[in-house]
This record gives C-alpha cells, structure tokens and sequence, in this order.
C-alpha cells in the first residue's frame, strides 16, 4: 500500500491481528466472504486511535448472527467447499455464526500431467465462530474466534505450513444517550514450519511462532451534532520465537539450535478531536503516545564502538535476566481536514505521524511465507514515518464517484539488509540489518459506478518508493549510499473492477489487472577466485521482473425467485487467468556448468476454469 512492505499494513479481523492475510499463494483471502460484515481499509487519514503499522489499516468485522432465524449458506466447487450456520440460540438476544471452508486442490494437482504439479501439495482450511449476546439496551458482548491451517510442496521435498489463531472479545456500553464505550481484548498466535525428510540424514525441520495479546478501551464522546471526541488507551505484549531448527528422524545428524525468544511491550495512549466549523468544513485533530519496551530475559551481543556492527567486532555479551532491555517512545501527531466545494464535490487533506515497532526480516524472492518477525531491539529501532496527502472527490448525481489523491511519505527510520544477508538462523541478525530512510509518493484515480446495470470501478495508481543508506562504512553502504528502488516499487498499477447485469437471474463480471513488475537483484558477472567460484551482482534492485497481468471472468446464474421454496441456490462459471499468462511468483537463478541462469515460477500460469454451486436456507 503506497510503496510500503506488506508488513506495514495492520490487518485487524474483529480486533485481533493476523499475520497472513491469504490462503493457497494468495488464490484466497483469510477471510470467509460469508461472514464479513464489513472492510475497511485505512491508507491516509488515519484517526489517532489506529497505529502500530506505516501503511495502512485493513479493519474487517464478521457479522453477528441472525436473531430472528436460523439460516444455512455454503457452496460447492472443485477446489473448495464451505459452510455457514447461524441463528438465534436466545430470540432478539443471543445468536451464534459457526463457519467453515476446504479445500481439496491436491485432487486437482494429482490429476495434471506434468510431474512439476502432480507431485506438488497444496491445501488448506478455516474455521470462524462467532457469539453475540445482548445483555441489555446498554450492552452487548461479542466473542469472536479464527483458526487456519495451510500447506504446501512445490515439486520439491521441503513442505511449508502456517497456520493463524486468534480470539477477541468485545464489549460494548451506550452511555448518555448518543456516547459510548468499546474495549476489547485479544490475542493472536501465527505458527510457521518448513519440513524436509527426502536425505534423512539431514533431515530437519524450522518453526517459529509469534503470540500477541493486545486490548483495546475506546470512548466517544458526543458533544454536540457538530463535535465529536473520542480517546482511548492500548496495550500489546510479544511473544517470538524466531527459530527452533532441529534434526527429524533417528538418522539425522543435524543437531538443535535454538534462536533466544523475544519479549516485547507495547502501549498507547490517544485523543481526537472532530469538528465540523461550518456547513462547508470540517477539521479532526488527534495525537498519539506509543511506548514500546523490550524486556527480558535477554542476551545483548556488544560490539566496539565506532566500528560497523559486525561479527568481527563483537567484544561480548551483557546477559539480562529481567527487566527492560531497551525503549522507545514518541508523539504520533494527526490532522485532517474536508471542505466541501460546489457540484457535490470536495477536497481533503491529511497529515500522520505512525511508527512501528514490530519489523519483518523479508526475503522477497522467496516462495514460502518464510518471512521472519522481529521487535525493535537495541540495535534495530522502530520505523517512523511521516505522511501528507491531498485529494479530490466527487459524486454525480449519486450514480458516479471520481477520486484524484496524491501523496508523499517520508519514512525517517527503515529497515534493510546487507547483501546476501542470512535471516535464517541468525545468532547475531543486527549485523545482517542496516538502519536506512525511504520515501514514497504518487497519484491515486478512480472512477467507480455503484448503480445500474452496468457497474464497477476502474482505477490507474503511479507509484515510486525509494530508500536510501547513509552509513560511512562500505559494508554499510547500498549502491553507494544513493537512493535505488525499494523492494516494493512498482510505478504503474491499473485495475478494472465490472459488472453487467443481463436481467434478475444472470450477471457476469470481468476484472482484469496489471502492475510493474518488482525490483529484482540480478547476479551479471561469475569469475574464478583463488578458493572458487564467485558471482559479482548488479545494482541492489537494479532490474525488474516482468510485468504482471491477469483477467478474471465470471457467469453468475441465480436460481428462480419464488418465495415460498427450502433454499435459494446459483451457479457461478468462472476462469481464472484467462489469458493463461505465465506471471512471476518468484525469480530464483542456479549455477548450471559455466553458466548462470535465471527462472521465473509461476504458481497458476494456466487459465483454471471453477464450477461452484452456492446456497442459501
């Protein structure tokens, strides 16, 4: 989002974190469509309550179960099947949504032809429950649970698993008529483990987990129809264990090894002020405190002073039993502002302040959701960044929305990495990470038709995102401390969202999407040294990998309208990838005799056909 790392973007499901917003290479979303009551995603503008990320806040909230009646939706395809009860277990005061979805694509991998795919796995499955219990006009309770699973082999021995667990629990209390209260509290628990038993002799396998349980108390005061405020406090504790490598198998020689456990605290406090001055502007101001410690136990690896953090100048350790290893703190400043101009149109403005404690050790060419979490530590320290953003919108006549916003983030603290930086494994991972700054901006449009028989969205994004080192040392230095693309640069991004409508029964919708490809680090030179060969690379994300598009195509066919029958049913025909393009999902290179050369993997490059039945009792 904005030129940002995909672990600056916050995603919230009913208050709790999740780590891993996709199923099956991102074929799926971690989110069950029939339970989603609402998404919200958050990229400017942001109210001083939200922080934690860079980017952007993706809020999404489940529905609460039908109080009236029990009802039963779900549908069926080749790939996966789902299911979805609710109803009332008190009528008009208690009511429960239980979900769940499957799928059974290794039937459909066995199957093809090409020993790259039949012998490759690809599963997975969630599960959601919801409980909703009115305790008076006053109060109301909402318990919310989520659990995954995930796995999959690509032509390969190595088997990847993840699975994301979360449970939240809301109240909330209407007090004083319009004003009102919500805390909540959660907690997260993301599992990760990579397997390999082909040569049982190495045989091994890598976990790592991360548990976060963070509440929330929320207070909104109305003051008037015009004034509004509302304030609040949060807290978050960490828990990582970043790797626990060990053999499998009696034959295995590989012996355990355990990277320390990470602790961390974090805390906020927060103020906004929302006023509307006049019929035509209206003004939100906020501010923000975060706090984060890390805590121990802990064991600090010192190095000399003045000299690059490197395994060659270590000079010891400073064990810490317990206690506060290192903090940090600041003020998140926020404001925003809407005046309303002539012909149903408007101009906003928002300036933010965030920082983001919790960083992610990514290796972007990887295939495997293998990315590695860490907390601000004494070497490594928070991401802040600051963002300013003008935009223009526009309804007309209730029928077209138009949408032009441009931005420019300034990230004053990053984090990068040396080259040929080992993440895995890592007892000393401060010396494989370089502090550095980024900067973004760009240009938003956006046309979208929200009625009629034909309607959609059609969107065009420029975007840069840059970083920079400023060390003194040459082992510290990235392209000669000059600014080159981030991970995360892509300048050019069209998107089109349809659908036409034929009459009350058939609909079909086509979407379509293109994006530049992202920066890519190419080795360009192999030599001889005295101990052997060696590879001399380009210019840190010198080059690109290709271009990637796709288009979608769907026929929805809805069943008859009667009213008085036991369930509405539709059939959907849809091809995915239609074009069959062969897009990148990752760029890896092998050294083959005197030469070395590069492949692209595509996981779907093919145009994959679905017949799914849907219902609804």
């Amino acid at each position: 989002v904005r030129g940002g790392a995909t672990n600056q973007n916050l995603i919230l499901f009913n208050g709790a974190t999740v780590y891993n917003p996709s199923h099956l290479f991102g074929f799926f979303s971690t989110f069950n469509p029939d339970i989603v009551k609402s998404i919200e995603l958050y990229k400017s503008g942001l109210e001083a309550d939200k922080g934690g990320r860079l980017s952007s806040v993706l809020d999404v909230t489940s529905r609460e179960g039908n109080l009236k009646r029990f009802t039963a939706t779900g549908g069926l395809s080749p790939i996966t099947g789902r299911l979805t009860l609710e109803g009332p277990l008190i009528k008009e005061k208690t009511s429960f949504v239980l979900a769940a979805r499957s799928t059974y694509s290794d039937w459909i991998l066995r199957q093809i032809k090409n020993d790259q795919f039949n012998k490759s796995t690809a599963s997975f499955s969630d599960y959601n429950f919801n409980l909703n219990h009115k305790l008076n006009n006053n109060n109301q309770l909402l318990l919310s649970a989520y659990a995954s699973q995930d796995q999959f082999r690509l032509n390969s021995d190595t088997t990847y698993s993840y699975s994301d667990r979360n449970a939240s629990l809301r109240w909330s209390h209407r007090f004083g008529g319009k004003n009102f209260t919500d805390f909540t509290a959660a907690i997260s628990n993301y599992n990760f483990r990579m397997i390999s038993t082909e040569n049982p002799v190495t045989a091994f396998a890598l976990d790592y987990s991360i548990v976060h349980a963070q509440s929330k108390y929320n207070v909104n005061w109305i003051l008037s129809a015009r004034h509004t405020l509302t304030g609040g406090l949060q807290a978050s504790l960490y828990k990582l264990q970043p790797g626990d490598y060990k053999g499998v198998g009696s034959e295995s020689i590989i012996s355990r090894e355990t990277q320390q456990t990470e602790r961390g605290i974090e805390n906020a406090a927060y103020l906004g002020d929302n006023f509307e001055v006049n019929s035509k502007l209206s003004v939100y101001t906020g501010l923000r405190y975060s706090w984060f410690a890390m805590v121990g136990p802990r064991t600090v690896n010192l190095y000399t002073p003045g000299q690059p953090i490197e395994s060659i100048y270590q000079t010891g350790t400073e064990e810490i039993q317990s206690g506060i290893v290192k903090t940090y703190s600041g003020l998140e400043p926020r404001l925003s502002a809407r005046y309303l101009l002539p012909m149903n149109s408007s101009l906003k403005f928002s300036f933010g302040r965030t920082r983001q404690y919790l960083q992610m050790l990514s290796n972007n060419t990887a295939v495997a959701p293998s990315d590695i979490w860490k907390l601000s530590d004494t070497y490594i320290k928070p991401q802040v960044a600051d963002q300013i953003s003008l935009g223009w919108f526009q309804n007309r006549g209730g029928i077209i929305d138009l949408s032009v916003e441009g931005y420019y983030k300034m990230i004053h603290t990053a984090t990068e990495f040396q080259n040929g930086a080992r993440l895995f494994r890592n007892q000393h991972i401060e010396t494989e990470v370089l502090n550095a700054r980024g900067k973004a901006y760009g240009i938003e449009l956006m046309a979208k038709k929200t009625t009629g028989r034909l309607n959609g969205w059609v969107s065009y994004t420029y975007a840069r995102s840059l970083m920079k080192t400023s060390s003194n040392f040459e082992l510290e230095k990235i392209n000669n401390n000059s600014w080159y693309r981030s991970n995360f640069d892509k300048p050019h991004a069209f998107n089109l969202i349809s659908n036409y409508k034929f009459n009350r029964r058939v609909n079909i919708s086509f979407n379509t999407t293109w994006s530049t490809g992202r920066p890519i680090t190419l080795p360009f030179v192999k030599f001889n040294a005295a101990d052997g060969a060696r590879l001399e690379y380009s210019l840190r994300n010198g080059f690109r990998v290709p271009a990637y598009f796709r288009s979608d195509l769907a026929l929805n066919l809805e069943g008859n309208h009667k009213i008085k029958k036991l369930a509405h049913s539709s059939w959907t025909l849809a091809l995915y990838n239609l074009t069959g393009r062969r897009n990148a999902y990752s760029v890896f290179f092998r050294s083959e005799g005197n030469l070395v050369k590069g492949y692209k993997l595509s996981i779907f490059g093919q145009a994959i056909p679905t017949l799914t039945w849907n219902f609804r009792i």
